[in-house]
């Protein structure tokens, strides 16, 4: 996969797979990022959770950045974080170990530059940073060791102002207020960026101001595919968005392709089972997954305190189109704090193909656990 971007690029996205990297490696890759900034950083993390090294690393850079002029705002969730299965289901984003607020003074940021941000049944999920009003890193990676090194994560990088005002308009509503749902909808134009030598035309989108919105767009553009589907998601619990990947794969006319983690869809498929009327949610995902359709990681079962190795993208390619983010394929998702990324891209997601169908051969075949341990030390 290449992980840098092309001299005349404004996009790159980097692949993060289990034992395949450290967390002072990833670390580096965001302090080389902020390390550039001149003007301004604004960075808004569902969940801080780092070890001394990368924490180090970021904490220094944060210092130095801000005795040199820079402005640096941190805005992190400080809701309720789900430690049940009934929890993802509610709240529509994986099994997390609590106590957020505690984990950000790793950074010793003095405290009017640190934001807490809650809702009523409410997360604030953002994985983002906006430099000097420019550029953008955004995904689904959060700030924890478990992220960097253990979890399948995707990381976008882009250069352009109109992107990047967007995510600082959202942001500034998010640090104005304190609260989930003053994040109102707001509009936005597509943006043409490259990635790879080719056009890569970007929109971005914001719940909870645009989630309905946001869900209705995703399971559409799935009932309008033509040649493939590729699902690198967690989970899908979105009624309509599985309805939509069900019919295309009752259609028989395109590939549908993917991995999900198996161990937090396992706890959202035993809730559903104690009601009836959710069903046939569990007879759709389980048409979705058969004859390894869908492929799934098996994670290590939530034990709060304990490290965790979830598969934890939130991507779909549909024909050439890259959709990614913060935003789980969930109902939920669209009353969270999220961004959604829709990426015209050929280039693109053919690497987000080739990545996922990678990860489907992993899971297939897993690596025994020293294997992983082995990789990881040794890079």
């Amino acid at each position: 996969m290449k992980h840098v971007i092309e001299r005349d690029d404004t996009l790159m996205a980097r692949f993060l797979e289990e034992g395949k990297q450290r967390p002072a490696e990833v670390a580096g890759w965001l302090r080389e990022f902020l390390e550039e900034a001149r003007e301004s950083l604004d960075l808004a993390f569902y969940d801080v959770h780092l070890s001394s090294e990368p924490a180090v690393l970021l904490r220094d850079t944060l210092a130095r950045l801000q005795a040199s002029g820079v402005r640096v705002r941190l805005a992190y969730d400080d809701g309720d974080k789900p430690q049940t299965p009934r929890g993802v289901d509610q709240t529509g984003v994986g099994l997390i170990t609590g106590n957020t607020h505690q984990r950000v003074e790793e950074f010793d940021l003095p405290p009017e530059i640190v934001r807490a941000v809650s809702g009523p049944n409410q997360l604030m999920h953002h994985k983002y940073v906006v430099r000097d009003g420019a550029l953008v890193w955004t995904g689904s990676l959060n700030l924890s060791d478990d992220s960097m090194s253990r979890m399948e994560n995707i990381i976008v990088v882009a250069a352009s102002r109109p992107l990047a005002a967007a995510f600082r308009r959202d942001f500034d509503r998010l640090w104005d207020t304190g609260q989930v749902e003053t994040s109102r909808a707001f509009v936005t134009e597509s943006v043409p960026l490259q990635a790879y030598g080719e056009p890569a035309e970007t929109t971005i989108s914001f719940s909870p101001g645009q989630g309905r919105e946001l869900n209705d767009e995703i399971a559409e553009r799935v009932g309008r595919a033509q040649r493939r589907i590729v699902f690198c998601s967690m989970l899908v619990t979105s009624s309509r968005i599985l309805r939509a990947l069900v019919s295309q794969v009752d259609r028989a006319a395109i590939e549908v392709t993917g991995v999900y983690d198996r161990t937090q869809m396992a706890g959202v498929l035993d809730q559903w089972r104690e009601r009836q009327d959710l069903w046939w949610k569990i007879e759709a995902f389980e048409r979705l997954t058969e004859g390894d359709r869908l492929v799934g990681k098996d994670s290590e079962p939530f034990r709060p305190g304990h490290s965790h190795n979830f598969m934890h993208n939130k991507t779909l390619v549909v024909d050439d189109t890259v959709i990614t983010g913060s935003y789980n394929l969930s109902h939920a998702a669209q009353t969270n704090a999220e961004n959604v990324l829709m990426i015209e891209s050929v280039a693109l997601a053919g690497e987000v193909a080739r990545y996922t169908d990678g990860l489907k051969r992993r899971f297939l075949t897993p690596l025994p656990p020293s294997a992983i341990d082995k990789k990881s030390t040794a890079r």
